[in-house]
């Protein structure tokens, strides 16, 4: 058996999500098992970085899987990108140490929120922009932005269900940048909770609107209480961009 790593994109706006469930199978794991169990022969598990929630969409997912199958790397990337849905893509595949895990082995995770902050629709990317109608402050959310950089306790930022051993963890750098009329917030760390990164796009969203002040985001990371920080943006504005391996 030869452990592939493959990267792959995917516009999630149709699908459940990344994870595989057993009331569907419209997700992108499951899309994927499914094909490249065809293509083996048998049953196929597929690994994933991250797992993006229903409506979340990546340009950078990296998988991993075992096959037999004896196709070369370039082959089993057209495969795949002959019988999967036109919104996923593999952007490529190679030969990955045996004991390599897309997910267990990630040191570094990025990912993007967009924002089209104008009371005009943009038509042609609607589905991956979240839309602000109201005016928003760049300045005041890069100060804010600023504040969640380095290691801290991200409990408010949290959604309250999420089952882990600990909510520590360091984000590297939260970058927030507008050109013209899509404001960009640009987030990588060693890991994300359950929605954090969406909470930190609507917490950034109430700061650029007034109702919040960039220092409040000191208060919220002390509090470690999910009702201290704003709400849960939109899943359609998140995309995955990348991941880092040692």
């Amino acid at each position: 058996m030869v452990n592939y790593k493959a990267i792959l994109q995917y516009e999630g706006t149709r699908y459940r999500g990344w994870q595989t469930q057993g009331n569907t199978d419209n997700t992108i794991q499951g899309k994927l098992e499914a094909l490249l169990t065809r293509m083996e022969g048998e049953p196929v598990e597929v690994h994933g970085s991250g797992r993006t929630d229903a409506g979340v969409h990546a340009a950078g997912q990296v998988i991993n899987f075992r096959s037999s199958c004896g196709k070369s790397t370039s082959e089993i990337r057209d495969y795949m990108n002959q019988y999967l849905p036109e919104d996923i893509a593999v952007l490529s595949v190679e030969e990955a140490a045996p004991r390599f895990h897309a997910r267990l082995n990630a040191v570094r995770k990025t990912y993007a929120y967009r924002i089209w902050n104008s009371p005009i629709q943009n038509v042609f990317e609607r589905k991956i922009l979240t839309q602000v109608e109201e005016p928003l402050d760049v300045e005041a959310m890069q100060k804010a932005a600023s504040y969640l950089e380095g290691e801290h306790d991200f409990k408010s930022f949290c959604s309250v269900h999420a089952q882990v051993e600990t909510t520590v963890r360091t984000i590297y750098a939260c970058i927030v940048s507008r050109r013209e009329d899509e404001i960009y917030i640009r987030v990588t760390g060693n890991g994300f909770l359950y929605n954090m990164v969406r909470i930190i796009a609507g917490t950034l969203i109430e700061v650029g609107a007034g109702k919040r002040q960039p220092e409040d985001i000191i208060k919220m990371l002390e509090a470690t209480d999910r009702q201290s920080a704003g709400p849960t943006a939109p899943a359609h504005g998140l995309t995955m961009i990348g991941i880092s391996y040692e």
